[in-house]
């Protein structure tokens, strides 16, 4: 295999719409109203976004080309319109990462969920497809782990919760924390669904409660929360002082009224990877510091270094087998977890300090106001 063969592209779309827009187009993002752009999204084509550079297997010493193709679907749209139409957008956009030479397409946020989660579109393109939720698995309980233990948090003793359960990603990660959380909380929107995932989670003397009531959040010391949900669904009163909440979904569950009201909980975001390479370049901001991607890219790109050339993670039924292989695959050529942040923020030791002191404080005098 040649150094030219390694190529992968990777599907974003506004998700802080007015935001996000305005990283591509300023000044259409600053005058443009949200609204106008859901409207409008639904009739532009896919769109090249850049080159991505320099990311460079620790293992190997080889180089990998990427690229980033926008569907301009914004979740709303996405929601909105018939599946048909946002899988035939999404196709349009893996199209134009084949001309571009890709190799490996990897389907990010909402292009991840619509639909069957990936299998249609498989079905649809030559190229192969993943949507990255394996690594964001495994990112993803590594993160709360670190989060627990910086937090002075013992995680087999804890009350561990996760949001969206009946979720492809939720699933997965409530499979993988089940066997060392003293108390396991799965919270989905049906009752059915997520009592279909207490049954894998349960075993002799494990203790696992179903339930579709968020309220229940309220009991646990760790919160995973991975939904795909429009609006943010965990507000300040959902939490009790001290607790750890990894926030997984884009758009995100956990309310920016937290981030303002409840200085006594750590939220972090899950899936911030660091990539290999000192040169790696994506030649644009989709909010992140340099070299650092999401766990769902970093699945794309680790791929393609490895030389799997396949349909990887698509579907809604998550594999323990798959998560630990690339886990090791990412581990191999030097992808990481590239630390805490918080609402776009690194969390650092001062921060953590600051956390705990604000929950002991007020684990004294709080109490939810469950309403």
């Amino acid at each position: 295999m040649t150094h030219s063969e390694d190529t992968f592209a990777f599907i974003i779309h506004p998700i802080t719409i007015k935001k996000d827009v305005a990283r591509k187009f300023p000044l259409l993002g600053k005058i443009l109203p949200e609204p106008i752009i859901n409207f409008a999204s639904q009739f532009f084509p896919p769109l090249y976004i850049s080159e991505i550079t320099g990311i460079t297997s620790q293992s190997t010493g080889r180089a990998i080309r990427g690229w980033f193709v926008a569907c301009p679907f914004t979740p709303p749209t996405m929601m909105r319109l018939p599946v048909e139409r946002v899988y035939d957008k999404i196709v349009a956009c893996g199209h134009m990462a084949e001309q571009l030479g890709a190799r490996m397409l990897g389907l990010g946020a909402f292009t991840s969920v619509v639909g069957d989660a990936g299998k249609t579109i498989a079905e649809r393109l030559d190229i192969p497809v993943t949507t990255g939720d394996s690594y964001t698995v495994a990112i993803a309980v590594e993160a709360i782990y670190e989060a627990a233990a910086q937090m002075g948090i013992d995680a087999r003793q804890a009350t561990v919760a996760v949001v969206g359960a009946s979720g492809a990603i939720g699933r997965a990660c409530a499979l993988h924390l089940a066997s060392d959380a003293a108390q396991l909380i799965l919270v989905g929107r049906r009752q059915e669904a997520v009592d279909k995932v207490r049954e894998e989670c349960s075993a002799p003397g494990r203790k696992v409660i179903a339930t579709t009531d968020i309220n229940a959040i309220y009991q646990a010391d760790l919160v995973l929360t991975v939904t795909s949900a429009i609006d943010a669904i965990i507000e300040p009163r959902h939490l009790k002082p001290g607790a750890v909440v990894l926030d997984v979904a884009r758009p995100r569950d956990v309310s920016v009224r937290v981030a303002q009201e409840r200085d006594d909980v750590l939220v972090i975001e899950g899936g911030m990877v660091e990539v290999p390479g000192p040169e790696a370049d994506f030649h644009f901001n989709f909010g992140f510091p340099p070299r650092k991607a999401f766990a769902c890219m970093a699945e794309t790109m680790a791929l393609a270094m490895e030389g799997i050339y396949e349909d990887y993670t698509i579907g809604r039924e998550l594999e323990l087998a798959r998560i630990e292989q690339i886990s090791a695959i990412a581990r191999k050529h030097g992808f990481r977890l590239a630390g805490l942040r918080s609402f776009e923020k690194a969390v650092t030791e001062e921060t953590i300090v600051a956390v705990r002191e604000r929950a002991d404080l007020r684990r004294k005098t709080w109490r939810p106001a469950l309403t």
